[in-house]
């Protein structure tokens, strides 16, 4: 009998609990994985309109202190009530995402590269507990950008590696490719991050490098155990690809370009504003006018390129409202998919599969020939986006350029005129900047960025440019020691133009941390001592 009733007290004492008394996590975890848009409804959408938090992304990465049911049913009796007070009403119903590191005290005296060590604790997530939220469980820890981006960023992750590699972090670096891994097993592909408002896109299909970097550091084993997850990771960016033809060019992320070339374009499932980003989308397609929905697809293509924003995805090649992402084929996603490709072939040749290794060493060469052919401009000296509805280049040079010599698809002569153009055009006072043109968004100049240094850096070593990759290496590190030094910080971007100003453009104030600054900071500096002789 005692069996009986200690469970039947416990529920009538569930039952009992004051609003105010948080219920156990499995009543109101987010089992289906619901993004809150589709949870919350008409209260999310008060929400982000009303302004209730400054950041937009604060709202969806709040967790709810009860049932789904409850909550909505409570905002539904009390939203018209003349003392009813929405910020209130959500501060009581939702806790607020928790400000990991808040409490870290940087040590003024360390070197930037001890700063980075004491970071990477403050960075780590352990695994995740079943979330009542937006984020997506994952079993092994992690490392975040820090900020606002409190959860795992797909391509960011790689270059948060490479400083992990420096600092003898193997672990870490298995357990965050293995937990990009459960998310292909688990969700079909890697989405732009662990939150569910991410799972219509992804990123920069980084996960072939982040292999290669663990065979590189353990065995070639590596491309043989994750050769299940690189293919389904192939699947998904070449879903479409039976779909396309001369009259249909395009279908999800694969464009079809005549005489059986295909090449890819970012895109994203969806085709309503971003929850994340709720009121910036309504505001930017009622900008645009014509057809929201277009616009809103075009937005969450740009934010998958990573590039989120940039005037390579604007037709005018200055305003947001002018955006159409999905029209344009990006040379770094398509070196990246080379990449893919030629790794699934080596996995396939370590399982001594020489019929399917042949095949993607095939499908890896028909990419690059696509690619030279479709994206190399002669007349600038540089690879270029193509704009497959137009038939023609799109009018902004950009650092996506120099990808294929990161994956050595260019000719050497190629690459002299792109290190030509690198040097005359790209490289300032404080490392490369990420375009030629300044638009206030954040992935133009005066702004440069962490992975484009290290792409350009390894892709001029390639073709044995090394007096311009150290002059640019050693300008970006110059910047971020002279950041580091004026505010004991690593952030997200830097001003590489005017070094005496913070980077600033897009849709949120600068961050820091900064995940995969620090990754390439470490890279770079260690490049720099070997390269001395030190």
């Amino acid at each position: 009998m005692q069996k009986l009733l200690f469970p039947l007290l416990v529920v009538l004492f569930l039952g009992a609990c004051r609003q105010h008394e948080e219920p156990p996590i499995e009543f109101v975890e987010n089992k289906q994985m619901l993004p809150p848009n589709e949870r919350w409804g008409s209260l999310f959408e008060a929400v982000q309109l009303a302004g209730v938090f400054p950041d937009s992304k604060t709202f969806v990465d709040c967790e709810p202190k009860y049932p789904t049911d409850q909550i909505l049913s409570s905002y539904s009796v009390l939203k018209d009530e003349p003392e009813f007070h929405l910020r209130a009403f959500i501060l009581e119903n939702f806790a607020l995402p928790e400000a990991h590191g808040a409490d870290f005290q940087a040590d003024a005296t360390a070197s930037m590269a001890e700063h980075i060590i004491s970071l990477w604790p403050v960075l780590t997530r352990q695994p995740d507990a079943p979330s009542t939220g937006s984020l997506i469980r994952l079993p092994y820890p992690y490392i975040v950008p820090g900020g606002r981006f409190r959860e795992i960023y797909y391509w960011d992750s790689y270059f948060t590696m490479l400083g992990l590699q420096v600092d003898g972090r193997l672990d870490m670096i298995e357990n965050m490719v293995k937990n990009f891994a459960h998310l292909i097993d688990t969700v079909g592909f890697i989405p732009n991050g662990n939150r569910t408002y991410y799972l219509t896109r992804s990123q920069p299909p980084f996960f072939s490098s982040m292999v290669e970097l663990l065979a590189e550091i353990t065995s070639d084993q590596a491309y043989a155990n994750y050769l299940p997850q690189l293919t389904r990771e192939y699947d998904f960016w070449m879903n479409g690809s039976t779909q396309v033809n001369a009259d249909h060019p395009a279908a999800g992320h694969v464009v079809y370009l005549g005489e059986g070339r295909l090449l890819n374009r970012f895109y994203d499932t969806g085709d309503y504003p971003r929850a994340e980003s709720y009121r910036e989308d309504l505001e930017t397609a009622r900008e645009a006018g014509g057809d929201a929905e277009t616009v809103y697809r075009h937005l969450r293509a740009g934010a998958e390129s990573g590039w989120d924003y940039s005037s390579r995805w604007l037709a005018d090649g200055e305003h947001l409202r002018t955006i159409h992402t999905t029209d344009i084929i990006p040379v770094d996603l398509n070196a990246l998919l080379y990449h893919l490709e030629s790794t699934i072939a080596r996995g396939y040749e370590v399982k001594l599969d020489e019929g399917q290794a042949t095949k993607f060493r095939a499908k890896a060469a028909a990419r690059k020939a696509a690619l030279l052919a479709t994206c190399w401009d002669p007349a600038t000296g540089f690879f270029r986006d193509y704009d497959f509805r137009k038939a023609a280049f799109t009018p902004i040079l950009s650092m996506a350029g120099v990808y294929p010599l990161y994956f050595q698809m260019a000719t050497p002569a190629q690459a002299q005129q792109v290190a030509q153009k690198l040097g005359s055009d790209f490289l300032q006072a404080g490392g490369y900047t990420s375009t030629l043109v300044n638009t206030g968004e954040q992935w133009d100049a005066p702004n440069g960025w962490a992975p484009l240094q290290w792409i350009a850096y390894r892709g001029l070593k390639n073709y044995q440019h090394d007096e311009l990759a150290n002059q640019g290496r050693d300008q970006w590190l110059e910047n971020n020691i002279r950041v580091y030094e004026n505010t004991t910080k690593m952030v997200e971007k830097y001003n590489v133009m005017d070094m005496t100003l913070t980077a600033g453009g897009g849709e949120y104030d600068l961050q820091d941390g900064f995940g995969w600054s620090n990754g390439v900071a470490q890279r770079l500096l260690l490049e720099s001592q070997e390269n001395s002789g030190e």
